[in-house]
């Protein structure tokens, strides 16, 4: 049995019949061919599908491409800017954020949504975060290293004050 649906994926509107039982995830590698979303397990433990649905991290491989009808979507195909890199790519590439890199758009989707709600995440924070994703290849440090360097990148300038002009002494008339 197959239903239309219509969503937007990165800012871009598509309209697709799909089977019922096609997962988020299949619909976005088979029939969009956004092969960054990565398939691991299928079960929702691994992280690896994670994509953006109206802004909050899900797992692609637990839900159902007819259950994203009318959503937005971002992938890690939609998250940089049209030029260059997003501040959280930016870190992963210079901080050695990343090894193999089968786990890492899950990762990076869901450190861009956990720094839009928690701008200066402790270590403790940002490794609890983690704990939804499995990365075989490394031992995370990197990873939290890229996730610091991150929020520090896309934390506001802290204004500096203005300094006042200092008040000249006139000299007295004795």
């Amino acid at each position: 049995m197959t239903r239309t649906i219509r969503v937007t994926v990165n800012g871009r509107e598509h309209e697709r019949a799909v089977e019922a039982r096609q997962t988020l995830a299949d619909f976005l590698r088979e029939d969009l061919d956004l092969t960054g979303t990565h398939v691991g397990c299928e079960h929702g433990v691994c992280g690896a599908c994670t994509v953006l649905l109206d802004g909050e991290p899900i797992r692609a491989c637990l839900m159902l491409a007819v259950q994203a009808d009318g959503q937005r979507i971002t992938t890690i195909e939609g998250v940089a800017p049209a030029e260059g890199l997003h501040p959280v790519q930016e870190a992963f590439w210079a901080k050695h954020g990343l090894q193999c890199g089968y786990c890492t758009p899950g990762i990076i989707m869901s450190a861009c949504a956990f720094l839009r709600e928690r701008p200066a995440p402790s270590r403790e924070e940002i490794r609890e975060m983690l704990a939804g994703h499995l990365c075989r290849c490394t031992g995370y440090h990197f990873i939290v290293e890229a996730i610091e360097a991150a929020a520090q990148a896309l934390a506001p300038p802290i204004p500096r004050p203005t300094p006042r002009p200092t008040p000249r002494s006139t000299p007295r008339n004795e």
